[in-house]
């Protein structure tokens, strides 16, 4: 950040405040997890990418209350008394070497009719339309049946007994994470996931699954950008 306001100094120099003043709101957007892909943030992105230009999907389930804690303005995620656990952040497509493409061409705002396919799979229509113009348009699909492949890679995981409405907060290593989705997950092994995180608190899971959402597959660059910390919290939703 420091050298994006050394480089708007000298931008404004040049060019004249609205340069800088653009510039520094990029930042600062780039930056609010409330509207972001936060776990994803390592990698680097290619904007404008062509649809179906990919390899794979990463099905990025977010845990409520450690992302919550993280996070401000997420909404209805957020919000006291709803209970939540883990819930749908997105559905990425993502290049092998581990970066992937984001903001390709195309309907930049879901139809009505799109959206209700949305409708309780993720934590509010924000995050849905969201997720549709930074990803979605990457798929090469439409809306609806980009929601409607969220939906199926969903369906897919089966989600450990751990964290199914657990009552109170809890602590873990990440491995305990990973095991406990392998556990429940029988196709699921070693490298085809990780657990996010930030500082010690468990936000996430990111699961690997491949091009035609039938089966989990071996993501090692996403794997090795998992949580590495030797615990973490895993507080209970709010």
């Amino acid at each position: 950040m420091r050298g994006v306001f050394i480089g708007c100094a000298a931008s404004a120099f040049l060019f004249g405040a609205a340069l800088c003043a653009g510039l520094v709101s990029a930042v600062a957007k780039e930056g609010d997890c409330a509207a972001a892909d936060c776990g994803n943030r390592g990698a680097s992105r290619a904007a404008g990418a062509a649809p179906r230009d990919y390899d794979f999907y990463v099905l990025a389930l977010s845990w409520s209350p450690g992302f919550c804690e993280s996070v401000e303005g997420a909404r209805d995620q957020c919000e006291p008394g709803k209970g939540l656990g883990f819930v749908v952040h997105g559905l990425w497509p993502q290049y092998e070497r581990g970066d992937f493409p984001s903001d390709c061409p195309g309907a930049r705002s879901p139809s009505r009719v799109a959206l209700e396919k949305a409708a309780g799979l993720f934590p509010d229509e924000r995050l849905a339309r969201y997720e549709w113009r930074k990803h979605g348009t990457c798929s090469g699909k439409s809306p609806s049946d980009y929601f409607a492949d969220v939906a199926r890679a969903n369906a897919l995981v089966t989600m450990p007994p751990l964290f199914v409405k657990p009552a109170r907060d809890q602590r873990f290593t990440p491995i305990d994470v990973e095991r406990a989705f392998y556990e429940a997950n029988p196709r699921l092994r070693p490298g085809m996931m990780a657990v996010s995180c930030r500082k010690t608190i468990m936000d996430g899971v990111r699961i690997c699954l491949s091009k035609d959402l039938r089966e989990f597959r071996a993501c090692p660059e996403v794997a090795q950008r998992g949580c590495h910390i030797r615990e973490i919290s895993a507080p209970a939703p709010l």
